[in-house]
């Protein structure tokens, strides 16, 4: 009997973490990235924003390291200030897991009007959506850690610099992160990358990298959401989506992509926060939440 209440407490609390992540908060969050303005590396706003992320994580991790570095542009003939930013609750725990989104926002409207391509995009759902749910699970963690495993947020930039069809222009933060990961004597169990799902039509398939190389994480993370009523995760196939997960896999770093890439506003001057949804990050945020306290 003792045993029984003892799994029904503990399953009570554990309910009752997940649900402290707050969407409207979350929301907040994405706002005010975007109100920074564009986030593309080297811009006013792109410095702004740096300083907002550091400060807030500060607030509630345990640490936080930014890891700067610079990147040349050959093609513009420019030299890119980049950082990186982990927070890290429980450092001091063996056992780990991370996850991940990139903060930078396109310099270019490709897919906008010919008259838009050159401006750089506002990016509230390519940029800011990941970032804002990290921050608020981040609020959540500062108040209950995890007492079997340690979390690792981390927050990669240049991840959509590139121009079509040069993919080395691409995963910036993310390719640094993998070079310099057993410096940092990091180790992770697995690791979950979140990008552009904030959308208000938020449709989740299966990510092709994801479902190749780590098959059981995809249907954990997938029956999770699925088992708290979240069926914006489909059983549906995505297809092969090149992100900041396929050089961290290339390096043998185990990570899994959610993404929502059905978005008409990708690549545009309307990837505005209208475009997004509270409840979207409500969603990814308890689902991330139910991964990290059910280890």
């Amino acid at each position: 009997m003792k045993r029984v209440l003892f799994f029904f407490v503990l399953f009570a609390l554990h309910t009752t973490l997940v649900a402290q992540f707050n969407d409207q908060r979350a929301f907040q969050y994405l706002v005010k990235q975007v109100a920074f303005g564009p986030r593309n590396p080297n811009s006013e706003g792109h410095q702004k924003c740096l300083e907002f992320l550091h400060q807030e994580f500060k607030q509630f991790a345990d640490t936080v390291i930014l890891q700067p570095f610079e990147w040349y542009d050959a093609y513009h003939k420019k030299t890119l200030k980049l950082t990186n930013v982990i927070a890290r609750f429980q450092p001091q725990n063996e056992r780990r897991i991370f996850l991940a989104a990139h903060w930078d926002t396109r310099p270019r409207a490709d897919m906008d009007t010919e008259e838009n391509k050159n401006t750089p995009i506002p990016g509230a759902n390519d940029g800011a959506s990941g970032v804002a749910v990290l921050l608020e699970i981040a609020r959540v963690l500062q108040m209950q850690p995890p007492t079997n495993i340690g979390v690792d947020l981390v927050l990669f930039d240049g991840e959509d610099y590139g121009r079509q069809g040069h993919l080395e222009e691409y995963f910036l933060g993310s390719r640094y992160f993998a070079k310099h990961y057993h410096r940092l004597n990091f180790s992770h169990e697995f690791g979950i990358l979140i990008d552009m799902i904030g959308d208000a039509q938020l449709n989740l398939k299966r990510e092709g990298y994801s479902v190749k190389y780590l098959p059981w994480l995809v249907d954990r993370v997938w029956k999770t959401a699925q088992n708290m009523g979240y069926y914006e995760f489909s059983d549906q196939f995505l297809g092969y989506v090149d992100d900041d997960h396929v050089p961290l896999l290339e390096a043998g770093i185990p990570c899994i992509n959610i993404i929502d890439f059905d978005y008409p506003y990708w690549h545009t001057l309307e990837d505005t926060p209208d475009k997004c949804s509270p409840q979207s990050l409500g969603i990814i945020g308890r689902v991330l939440l139910e991964v990290i306290y059910e280890q």
